[in-house]
């Protein structure tokens, strides 16, 4: 037995709320309680990961119509915290990935979605100390919700970070059903895949299973990224300057999914003005045009100034006076 988790309450939005509310929800919470954000002290920062991992849970069902329209349907009699009952039809094929590579960013060590999510959904698999630790880690999480819908072929979904969407990697997918031994598969997700994509793993169940429709589909997720928002191709961040540099130009370095690079911040840049680093989105494919990077600039003020700063802050305030 598990407990209710009402996800609307996590966001804290309404169960009418629309996509784009609920995903400024979860970009506002997310940044509030990310990890980095809450480094006071080690309690802090542990609670901070708990949250952000309560958010995170939130925000893969609720943005996901099919995930959320399945849970509204089996959520709509129940209170958070109530006693929870599965429905008794839930089961089928599992699938988990056990040997993982190429991982890049994220918040290490989180580990796995909650049990409540595994019960509707399938299984996150990981979690500290865990072969194959995924969630919001180095590991990446793995759920099943679309692993038993049509008879011509299974569908799950993976989660990825940004950088193994631009880089590639590799997994090992164990696939297990109760007329079929487990079997283990190696998954290559080539560069340059987008939300939304499919993997296509071909020959992932034999023909002797009677549910088998002969090929698995994974469909792409991307995890929450620390520094980046993704729009499409596009990769958001935000880079901090001083008045001093915002009025006479500066050069600055940001981080970029290939490293660190220098731009250049022109005299007399405001706060929202955006520095578009081309092609330093996601890779180019076949089928999408390679994306850019969009670093936005927000001017901050010394929150401590030192009595020379605020001397000279005085002697511009005089002058902005005359004029």
């Amino acid at each position: 037995m598990v407990k209710f988790r009402d996800y609307y309450e996590v966001l804290g939005v309404s169960r009418k709320a629309t996509e784009q509310e609920i995903k400024s929800a979860y970009r506002k919470l997310a940044r509030k309680f990310h990890p980095d954000a809450n480094k006071s002290s080690k309690e802090a920062e542990k609670a901070a990961e708990e949250k952000f991992k309560e958010i995170s849970e939130a925000y893969e069902v609720l943005k996901d119509p099919e995930k959320r329209k399945r849970y509204d349907t089996l959520g709509q009699n129940y209170k958070a915290g109530s006693e929870f009952r599965p429905p008794p039809d839930f089961g089928g094929y599992s699938f988990d990935f056990g040997n993982l590579s190429g991982m890049g960013g994220g918040m290490g060590g989180a580990g796995s979605f909650s049990d409540f999510f595994e019960m509707l959904f399938g299984q996150s698999f990981g979690g500290a100390g865990a072969p194959g630790a995924g969630g919001f880690g180095g590991g990446g999480g793995f759920s099943r919700g679309r692993a038993n819908r049509a008879p011509a072929h299974h569908e799950a979904d993976i989660d990825l970070s940004l950088e193994e969407m631009a880089t590639g990697t590799t997994r090992t997918l164990q696939i297990s059903s109760p007329s079929l031994a487990a079997k283990t598969v190696e998954v290559k997700i080539p560069a340059g895949v987008r939300p939304g994509s499919r993997v296509r793993v071909p020959g992932g169940l034999t023909k002797t299973d009677p549910n088998n429709g002969g090929d698995i589909y994974l469909l792409v997720k991307a995890k929450p990224h620390s520094y980046f928002l993704l729009e499409g191709s596009n990769l958001l961040c935000e880079l901090k300057i001083t008045p001093a540099q915002a009025v006479l130009g500066t050069q600055a370095v940001v981080t970029t999914l290939e490293g660190p690079k220098t731009v250049k911040v022109p005299p007399g840049s405001q706060t929202g003005r955006t520095l578009r680093l081309k092609g330093r989105g996601l890779p180019g494919t076949k089928s999408a045009q390679p994306g850019d990077q969009l670093v936005k600039l927000k001017i901050v003020i010394p929150e401590k100034p030192t009595e020379e700063e605020l001397k000279l802050y005085q002697d511009l305030a005089k002058l902005e006076h005359k004029e």
